[in-house]
């Protein structure tokens, strides 16, 4: 029985030292690098949210800051258990994933409440869901699973359209919702999925073009006709962002204070209490839609320097693992998800300086709200799970 009891032991020594190398082994695959800048990012919007929200609830001015943070840790969560599966799993079941993520557009319109004119969030009472927010993620996954599958017949057009009309389902049902910035985060991503996977060029600028008839035919054909797809608020949004001037004190008052609020930052920034334009509510949606606006005035060029470049670091992080993925599939999710990010940083940004419509896209790890948090946290984990199964492969 005590030779027994030693065995035992040492096996169980061994199988100990085992997983811990194992373990140790899985860490040093992961990009350590994009951890940090990732890492650094949610502490630096973190580190925002408290500056810029200090004066929205009297008595709790802590209160935004605190939330995120447990979203952050969630999402942390979500990280870990991402980087854990292996995304062949996802290629495998790229069909459920697609459905799953249809049928969760759908009840959005049954679970939904209709909240500023839109149906968007689903209240769970301690949270609230915003199911286009996940499915940015399981959008790629399932696109990219289809183009991997379908290899060999991409220089095929029906391959092309066959791609194009199962995107179009899901970007169609968050376009009614209506949540069109979201829906452009789609197609922004359809149209990366198609350019990694080696779709053809031509393909590509009829894909283009097509967009393009379809954008003008929405905007200007059938509006001149009377007929109207966009809300009276997105029609007003896209016309102030042409024409500026057309009605400071209206549709174009929220654009015209977040280019006051960025130009005021200067260089090091007004400080919180200094920042009139976010701490009196001048600025509507500081710490949300114009959270990059508050933040440059708050700390300025510096500030907002520091911030884009850590989204570059991240990007550049990503692109690097669209060049080392094992296959095809990991390639193309890694690039739909990488470009849909770098999309979402571009049109936030932009939008507070003028130089892209106001569409309600949130920025990535700043703006306050706990579904873009956690879905883009675990999509940060997928990429680092495509990069230890490179370097695994490698």
């Amino acid at each position: 029985m005590t030779i027994d009891y030693a065995g035992s032991r040492r096996t169980g020594v061994r199988r100990r030292r085992s997983e811990l190398a194992e373990a140790t082994s899985f860490v040093r695959r992961l990009d350590l690098l994009l951890l940090f800048a990732v890492g650094a990012l949610v502490a630096y919007g973190l580190w925002a949210i408290a500056g810029i929200t200090q004066n929205d609830v009297t008595g709790d001015s802590n209160l935004f800051v605190v939330r995120q943070a447990v979203y952050a840790a969630v999402g942390a969560v979500g990280l870990v258990g991402a980087s854990l599966i292996d995304p062949d799993v996802y290629r495998r079941y790229h069909r459920p994933i697609y459905v799953g993520t249809t049928a969760l557009m759908l009840f959005v319109f049954l679970a939904a409440p209709l909240t500023r004119g839109s149906r968007r969030w689903i209240d769970l009472g301690f949270f609230r869901f915003q199911p286009s927010e996940f499915g940015k993620l399981l959008f790629v996954l399932a696109l990219a699973g289809f183009l991997a599958q379908n290899g060999r017949r991409l220089g095929e057009a029906r391959t092309t359209l066959a791609t194009i009309g199962l995107a179009a389902v899901p970007i169609m049902l968050v376009f009614i919702q209506p949540d069109f910035g979201t829906a452009l985060v789609y197609a922004a991503a359809l149209a990366a999925v198609l350019f990694v996977a080696g779709t053809r060029w031509t393909h590509l600028a009829a894909l283009g073009t097509i967009a393009l008839l379809g954008s003008l035919t929405i905007l200007w054909f059938l509006p001149s006709a009377g007929v109207h797809l966009l809300k009276p608020y997105q029609q007003e949004r896209l016309v102030g962002f042409t024409n500026p001037s057309s009605d400071p004190s209206g549709a174009t008052y929220n654009a015209n204070q977040s280019r006051i609020a960025v130009g005021a930052g200067g260089v090091r920034g007004r400080g919180v209490q200094g920042a009139t334009q976010t701490r009196l509510d001048y600025l509507p949606e500081h710490a949300t839609d114009f959270v990059f606006a508050s933040f440059a005035e708050q700390r300025g060029f510096v500030g907002a320097s520091v911030l884009l470049l850590l989204y570059l670091l991240v990007v550049w992080r990503g692109l690097r693992i669209v060049a080392l993925a094992r296959d095809s599939f990991m390639a193309i999710a890694a690039g739909g998800i990488v470009i849909a990010f770098l999309f979402q940083v571009f049109v936030n940004v932009g939008m507070t300086m003028g130089i892209a419509p106001i569409t309600g896209i949130p920025l990535p790890f700043v703006s306050v709200g706990g579904s873009s948090m956690i879905a883009n946290l675990t999509a940060i984990g997928v990429l680092l799970a495509i990069h230890a199964r490179a370097r695994t492969q490698r």
